[in-house]
């Protein structure tokens, strides 16, 4: 079964960048296309996955992995059925960008990790690697330079600190460039300033 999604922005067979968004538990593809209208992107073409049910994965992403089984499984096929959509269309993998709020943030991280190469810029908002503890032997790649942004709440009630720095410094292990900005008693939600830091960041580039 092909993964479902659904796009705006510039027509994939026309783009020659995308930006796949993944969203949050209880959210939708819409709701994730939405935050476009703030970046930088309109030269993009926005690709946003649905997960069945609205969720990536039943349980909090600090649970042990098999609880989230098959689910996080069968949505980390999505995602990458979804990039296999946009390399289809002629757009090289340099120029994938990937972004997630929350549950989608964590998939984000997870996907990108697990296959670690050259991506035009990964953003995450509220997120963090996927597990009851990083399990370092499941990632594999390097990210040559690809520039990540993490921004989070301290504290957030879903994903702590600790996790989002422990995430943050398997990152660098593996060669990108992360950015990360820990917003005092934020909330689960992403703030103006990710915005700014984003467009100037990631796509800011010509």
């Amino acid at each position: 079964m092909n993964a479902s999604y659904i796009t705006a922005g510039v027509p994939l067979q026309e783009a020659q960048k995308a930006l796949i968004m993944l969203h949050g538990r209880g959210a939708g593809a819409n709701d994730i296309l939405s935050i476009a209208r703030y970046l930088n992107v309109s030269d993009f073409a926005l690709v946003a996955p649905q997960a069945e049910g609205r969720t990536w994965y039943p349980y909090s992403f600090l649970a042990p992995i098999n609880e989230n089984e098959p689910f996080l499984s069968n949505s980390l096929k999505t995602v990458s059925q979804v990039v296999a959509s946009v390399e289809e269309n002629g757009i090289k993998r340099e120029n994938i960008y990937f972004l997630g709020f929350s549950q989608g943030a964590c998939l984000t991280l997870e996907y990108t990790s697990r296959n670690a190469d050259k991506y035009g810029g990964i953003i995450a908002f509220t997120g963090g690697l996927i597990g009851d503890q990083v399990y370092e032997n499941h990632y594999t790649g390097d990210f040559k330079n690809t520039p990540i942004f993490m921004g989070t709440s301290d504290p957030d009630f879903h994903v702590p600190v600790e996790r989002v720095n422990d995430s943050e410094e398997l990152l660098k292990r593996m060669g990108a460039a992360v950015t990360k900005k820990i917003y005092p008693d934020m909330g689960h939600t992403i703030s103006q300033d990710e915005i700014n830091i984003v467009n100037a960041l990631i796509f800011g580039k010509e």
